[in-house]
């Protein structure tokens, strides 16, 4: 039999999901974390069969998926789970804007559309500097606290602060963002928050 690319997909996280309709490549997806929202319609046509932690691993099985991709040490266990059971599994573990951009080069080659990777990129990287060029016009950076989670308190991670630099703003916790876990971001108590002095806030709990 020929070697082929895969063809049936199983994306644990929501990013490769996105990044695959963005390819014009989601007829290969077979399933999907139940925590994607983007794009809509990959809720209405594709299977849920993974939380975040937690994965339907027999689920998963009766897709025959021939590929299964996820997200970092924290759906480690999943994936061991997955390739005992005979199934291959990729991890990524994007943390800056620059690897996000590496996994889409990386995804798209596996799924054979490379020249599309590279063209998507070229389209976010020109977005990315069309606003750090807007934002020069601004007289100061305005200071911007970004939480990720309320209880506890969990700061930015590095892309995140990354955007905020970007956008014109200065992550006032940018010297947690660059830590692999989320425990290296936690916030011990509001006050903190409160004696870095933002002029900024926004919540995004994951």
């Amino acid at each position: 039999m020929p070697a082929r690319y895969p063809e049936r997909i199983v994306c644990l996280t929501e990013e490769t999901t996105e990044t695959l309709y963005l390819l014009g490549e989601e007829r290969r997806i077979v399933g999907i974390s139940g925590y994607t929202v983007r794009p809509p319609q990959a809720r209405r046509e594709k299977p849920r069969v993974s939380a975040f932690l937690t994965a339907k691993t027999d689920k998963i099985l009766q897709l025959k998926p021939d590929l299964v991709i996820g997200f970092s040490d924290l759906q480690a266990d999943i994936a061991r789970e997955l390739a005992k059971a005979g199934l291959n599994v990729m991890l990524f573990n994007q943390r800056s804007i620059e690897e996000i951009l590496n996994m889409i080069l990386v995804l798209s080659s596996v799924v054979g559309v490379g020249e599309k990777g590279v063209q998507l990129i070229k389209r976010f990287e020109a977005g990315l500097a069309e606003i750090h060029e807007s934002a020069k016009q601004f007289v100061k950076k305005p200071k911007v606290y970004f939480e990720e989670w309320d209880e506890p308190m969990i700061s930015g991670i590095r892309w995140v602060s990354e955007l905020v630099e970007i956008a014109g703003g200065e992550d006032v916790f940018s010297d947690q963002s660059h830590s692999q876990a989320a425990s290296g971001r936690t916030i011990g108590n509001g006050n903190e928050v409160i004696r870095r002095g933002p002029e900024i806030i926004l919540g995004s709990w994951c």
